[in-house]
C-alpha cells in the first residue's frame, strides 16, 4: 500500500473530480433503492406504461453504476499515485450527492416532470424537504473543500 502523502503534496483538483461520479452514483443509488424500489413513490419516468417506467429505473441504475466504476478507477489512480487528498475527496464525493439531489428535485422534478417525489395534493413540502437537503450536501461539500485548500496553504 503506498503511503498517504500530506495534503501538501495531494492533488486537490483530481481528488474532488475523481470523488464527484462516486457522489453522484450513490445518491441516484439511494433515490432509486428507497424512492423507487422500497417506497414506490415513482419512477424515474412516470408518463408510461408499467413497463416503461421499469425501463427508466433499469436505465437510472445503469447510469449509477457507470458512475461508481469510473469513480472508482479515478479514485485508485489518485490513491495509488499517493496524491489524494481525503479532505478534498470528501468534498467531491458530498457534492456529487448534492448535485445529483438539486439536480433531480428542480430539473427532473419541476423542469422536464418526468415524476414528482411522491403524488400528494401538496406537494410543496416534499419538494423543500428534497431540495434543502440537496443545498445542505452542497454546503458541507463546499466547506469541506474549503478546508482542503485551507490546509494545503497552511
Amino acid at each position: 500500500m503506498p503511503p498517504l502523502t500530506s495534503p501538501l503534496h495531494a492533488d486537490l483538483k483530481r481528488s474532488l473530480l475523481a470523488t464527484l461520479p462516486l457522489g453522484i452514483g450513490m445518491m441516484a443509488a439511494i433515490d432509486e433503492v428507497v424512492f423507487h424500489q422500497l417506497l414506490a413513490w415513482h419512477h424515474f419516468f412516470d408518463w408510461g406504461t408499467p413497463a416503461f417506467s421499469l425501463l427508466s429505473d433499469g436505465l437510472l441504475h445503469s447510469a449509477e453504476l457507470i458512475l461508481f466504476v469510473l469513480g472508482f478507477f479515478m479514485f485508485t489512480k489518485l490513491y495509488r499515485r499517493g496524491v489524494l487528498n481525503r479532505t478534498a475527496g470528501w468534498a467531491g464525493f458530498v457534492l456529487g450527492m448534492g448535485g445529483f439531489q438539486l439536480f433531480d428535485g428542480i430539473v427532473d422534478h419541476k423542469l422536464l416532470r418526468l415524476h414528482q417525489i411522491r403524488y400528494v395534493e401538496n406537494v410543496l413540502l416534499y419538494d423543500v424537504i428534497w431540495n434543502g437537503a440537496a443545498l445542505l450536501l452542497l454546503l458541507v461539500g463546499y466547506l469541506l473543500f474549503r478546508r482542503a485548500r485551507r490546509t494545503e496553504r497552511g
